[in-house]
């Protein structure tokens, strides 16, 4: 507990007096010492009660109470598995923090999703860290006692938890969805349930999942992510888009529940922001940041299509000046206006010669516009045509 209290100090001195001084005043109270001596500490009932009002103003969420269960013959306090498992969420939330990654406050445990047919899914631990790159992210820490498929039925059901609909959700839109399942593809994250609980993730995609494995071997690892990647592949997986575009290599993330691995014992020995977290479907390990940033996902459709369009219309520019009519008097090349003139609809009525270019079908108009004016000019009267005729003027010479 003192590395999230106090990470910045060696020792947990600190920490360990202010617990001590808490359990004077009934606050708090050990639940159980580890094999390596760690004490796990839990509010008490009075505990939990000052805790919720000084935190739920806040938006801070305090975890279920912890009460005390003892043996009714021996009087021993019973175990429940907890203790270590607690542990690891702790530990778990304290590297995080210590790397820099979430703040005190912004750590909330055993966070419950509730899904259609009123099954709740509780995360472990969800961070929200918006300055370090992560704005939410759901933990599920294991520490191998769940079988692998057991992870995949919990990474199933925040999949379907990220593609409900909120409860007043346009009737026309709810329709549609209860017609038609995979409808709900076409319905915009805003508009979905998780929008109403979690910000933006700043990525494409549901909330991200992280699967923190504690107390195990790598082997058991390495075959639980197998699993993951394989059967859980419809739920973690991106998809080809659908686009006219060729040449698109780019991935849509749009639908998928980004999810990241790594153990706590990588955590403990590199840190939270080392490279120690693999993202399902790539292969080594990232910075978490990395692992859940898509560079072939959005950003790289984008600056695809748009060069795609690019050739597409240099392409179609190309097509379009080799089909470009050509003078048959002068041998220069149509203007596009010329060009339009001799296409347009109704156009060839008034556009004369459509195989000579615009300078070419000018000096025609101009030619029939000079005949046309000498065609109507009035024909000379008789006595000007005898003032006209040779040696006939208006002055005469005298004999």
């Amino acid at each position: 507990m003192w590395k999230l209290t106090r990470p910045e100090n060696r020792h947990d001195k600190l920490t360990r007096d202010n617990l001590l001084d808490l359990e004077d005043h009934h606050l708090v109270r050990i639940e159980s010492v580890q094999e390596d001596q760690r004490q796990v500490w839990v509010l008490t009932k009075r505990g939990h009660g000052e805790a919720k009002q000084l935190l739920e103003p806040k938006g801070i969420r305090v975890s279920e109470l912890r009460e005390e269960k003892y043996d009714p013959d021996t009087g021993e306090l019973l175990g429940t598995g907890y203790d270590d498992h607690a542990a690891a969420v702790t530990s778990t939330a304290a590297e995080l923090h210590r790397a820099g990654i979430g703040h005190r406050l912004g750590f909330q445990t055993e966070i419950g999703h509730r899904l259609g047919n009123s099954f709740v899914q509780r995360a472990d631990l969800m961070v929200r860290a918006p300055a370090a790159g992560v704005p939410v992210l759901l933990l599920e820490i294991d520490r191998r006692t769940e079988d692998a498929h057991e992870l995949v039925q919990k990474l199933h059901r925040y999949w379907e938890w990220g593609r409900l609909l909120p409860p007043d959700a346009d009737k026309r839109t709810v329709d549609l969805v209860r017609s038609r399942p995979d409808a709900i593809d076409t319905v915009d994250h805003q508009e979905r349930l998780w929008r109403r609980v979690y910000p933006p993730t700043g990525r494409e995609g549901l909330p991200p999942v992280a699967f923190v494995f504690a107390d195990t071997t790598e082997a058991k690892v390495d075959n639980t992510v197998a699993v993951l990647e394989k059967v859980g592949r419809r739920y973690w997986a991106p998809r080809r888009y659908e686009s006219y575009h060729r040449g698109i290599t780019a991935l849509d993330y749009g639908q998928a529940v980004p999810v990241v691995v790594t153990t706590l014992e990588q955590l403990q020995e590199h840190g939270a922001d080392g490279e120690v977290w693999r993202r399902l479907g790539r292969t080594g390990e990232q910075t978490l940041t990395a692992a859940l940033d898509n560079p072939d996902g959005d950003a790289l459709y984008r600056a695809q299509a748009a060069r795609a369009d690019e050739r597409a219309a240099r392409r179609r520019a190309a097509e379009r000046e080799a089909q470009r009519p050509v003078c048959s008097r002068c041998g220069q090349k149509f203007t596009d206006e010329r060009w339009e003139e001799t296409t347009a609809r109704g156009g060839a009525w008034t556009a004369g010669d459509l195989t000579v270019c615009g300078p070419c079908h000018a000096d025609d108009v101009a030619r029939e516009q000079a005949a046309r004016l000498q065609a109507a000019a009035p024909p000379p009267l008789e006595d000007d045509r005898e003032l006209a005729r040779p040696g006939r003027g208006l002055f005469r010479r005298r004999g």
